[in-house]
């Protein structure tokens, strides 16, 4: 299993959304970044990711699971774009801010910090276990 942390704008798609999709889950669509993209093409069903809010929240605020790997993006006719879809899995009990994570010198490297526009991004296992921490989940 790899992780993931993927952004959203709540304005536009919040973890209430993605919570009130239920098992069925969405599709992360929309993502324009080849990077983004190609991180999502490395995602296996099972693989679990980072819900963050971007824009004014900046936080980390749950725990969602791949389960479609990727596929082309229903948003778009552009054969060049694809997205996966994920379902909700687990809320943090308290959501773990972009400045937090800054302050913590053990996520100096992680690509949040040193990449910090990128909307789909790997995260070491480290990391994942270190902010599952922070966040009062269990990884």
């Amino acid at each position: 299993m790899r992780y993931w942390l993927m952004k959203s704008e709540p304005d536009a798609f919040s973890w209430e959304d993605l919570v009130a999709k239920g098992d069925a889950g969405e599709e992360w669509d929309g993502v324009r970044n080849y990077q983004a993209r190609n991180n999502m093409r490395e995602m296996t069903r099972g693989d679990r990711a980072f819900f963050y809010h971007s824009q004014k929240d900046k936080a980390v605020v749950g725990i969602c699971e791949i389960i479609a790997e990727a596929h082309p993006d229903s948003t778009t006719d552009d054969p060049r774009w694809e997205c996966v879809d994920v379902r909700a899995v687990q809320p943090f009990a308290r959501p773990v801010t972009l400045e937090q994570v800054k302050a913590e010198p053990r996520l100096a490297e992680m690509a949040l910090v040193k990449t910090s526009r990128l909307s789909v991004q790997p995260v070491s296992a480290q990391d994942w276990a270190l902010i599952c921490a922070m966040g009062g989940v269990t990884p």
